[in-house]
């Protein structure tokens, strides 16, 4: 089940043209990419482990769910970038 959603994501563009000093080669690009749905996609470090017991009351991470940091620079750069609806 979790294969077919998976398999239907299609990115329709990333929110920046290149990030800029964030990449560390071509395996370390933290990114963030809307979705054909309008939803987005984040390429980052997975934090999950070690977050997940410190996450704020009210936060959840379920079994299909992955924790991520990404670089703040990248969210500030994306923000003019973001729709606004």
């Amino acid at each position: 089940m979790l294969i077919s959603i998976y398999a239907s994501v299609m990115f329709l563009r990333r929110l920046l043209p290149f990030p800029a000093g964030l990449c560390s080669g071509s395996n370390s690009c933290p990114d963030l990419l809307e979705l054909e749905t309008g939803d987005f996609a984040v390429i980052g470090t997975d934090i999950t482990e070690a977050a997940r017991p410190l996450l704020l009351p009210g936060s959840g991470c379920g079994a299909g769910e992955r924790i991520v940091r990404v670089p703040r620079r990248l969210l500030v750069e994306a923000r003019p970038h973001l729709p606004a609806a």
